[in-house]
């Protein structure tokens, strides 16, 4: 079972759609139980990462997540589910992140020719053996919409580096927990193989 984690600003319908369509069974939920029984756990968002975070907490289920990915339970999150696992984000007032991960949350700054948010397909640089990429070439397009972008910390963490403006992190994997900046469920079929990869691990 695939559970995507319902707490108020998550990009749930897109995301439930993609599983089904390669067959996979999923749940949507709030409810910690079933989260921490899961075999597979989605932390989806969109919006603001103060607004986010603040209703994730108020649901309790900050502390789940984190429950979650001590007790082993693969975890893919997604735009604002990435951004989130970190410390912290430039964006509106100071609200903490779940700190599974060092690194903070950055603004691109305006440049010439240059439109913020990013909107659209990029080419990403995949990192060699990484198991959320198994298959996937390398320089695939995938679908951003993001005005603000991951600097990890650790170097080691990073599955896969883009360019719009400057080069920025773009996903990460490390033990259970595998996240991505763009959205493998709206990148048509090479998307669908990053699913499908996490479904399998």
């Amino acid at each position: 079972m695939i559970t995507i984690i319902d707490y108020g600003a998550g990009n749930l319908e897109s995301v439930e759609k993609a599983f089904a369509f390669l067959g996979y069974e999923t749940l949507v939920t709030a409810n910690e139980d079933e989260i921490l029984a899961s075999d597979k756990i989605v932390l989806p968002g969109v919006g603001a990462f103060g607004d986010a975070m603040n209703m994730l907490t108020a649901a309790g289920l900050d502390e789940t997540v984190r429950k979650a990915v001590k007790k082993g339970i693969p975890l893919l999150g997604i735009c604002l589910g990435l951004q989130m696992l970190f410390e912290s984000s430039e964006e509106g007032k100071p609200v903490p992140g779940l700190g599974i991960f060092k690194g903070r949350i950055r603004r691109f700054e305006n440049c010439p020719g240059f439109k913020i948010p990013q909107i659209g397909w990029n080419s990403i640089e995949i990192r060699p053996g990484s198991r959320l990429f198994k298959d996937v070439p390398n320089n695939s397009y995938f679908y951003f919409v993001h005005s603000y972008y991951l600097e990890a910390e650790e170097e080691s963490i990073v599955a896969a580096k883009c360019d719009y403006i400057h080069p920025f992190h773009a996903a990460i994997e490390s033990g259970n927990v595998f996240a991505c900046q763009f959205h493998p469920e709206k990148s048509g079929k090479v998307g669908l193989s990053i699913l499908k990869n996490f479904a399998e691990l």
